[in-house]
């Protein structure tokens, strides 16, 4: 089920980091993180374990790109929260322009965090990576974060030489 994460990764598919929960879906896997993000659904985990494990697949597999796809993943999600909590999730606001659709400018919470493991990203190797992993990186590297999968991460996104 884990893909592999070359250029062909698509924004549908498990990072092997995620390897130990992707089998049961028990955490929130980066790229339905990522399209929860796109659409503004603030999704907490007691939810997520409560939606069976159809639903949890469903969510990892609907797109969530353009504006239709966002509008119905948004309303299957919510669908989902409110029939489990008896309201919607709460909704955050939606970045026109987030960080991880920049291949410019490589976060300094990124820079930080991978520094403080002796690793240096480099602007060639940041535009290299695909949203999805860029979005990854900056996820793992919050400072709320357990960061126990950032230097996983950046081995398997190619970052850390072998």
């Amino acid at each position: 089920m884990v893909q592999n994460c070359d250029r062909g990764l698509d924004d549908s598919d498990f990072f092997q980091f995620e390897a130990d929960f992707v089998e049961s879906l028990r955490c929130i896997p980066m790229q339905v993180r990522l399209k929860l993000d796109t659409c503004g659904v603030k999704l907490k985990l007691e939810h997520w374990n409560r939606f069976s494990q159809a639903e949890r697949e469903q969510l990892a597999r609907l797109p969530c790109g353009d504006r239709a796809s966002t509008l119905t993943y948004t309303a299957y999600v919510q669908a989902l929260v409110h029939r489990v909590q008896g309201a919607p999730a709460s909704t955050l606001a939606v970045d026109p322009h987030p960080p991880w659709h920049n291949d410019s400018d490589i976060p300094e919470q990124v820079q930080a965090r991978a520094a403080s493991l002796g690793v240096k990203i480099d602007p060639e190797q940041w535009r290299s990576l695909r949203p999805l992993q860029r979005f990854a990186l900056i996820k793992l590297s919050r400072p709320s974060h357990e960061n126990r999968n950032f230097y996983p991460a950046l081995v398997e996104f190619g970052l850390v030489p072998l």
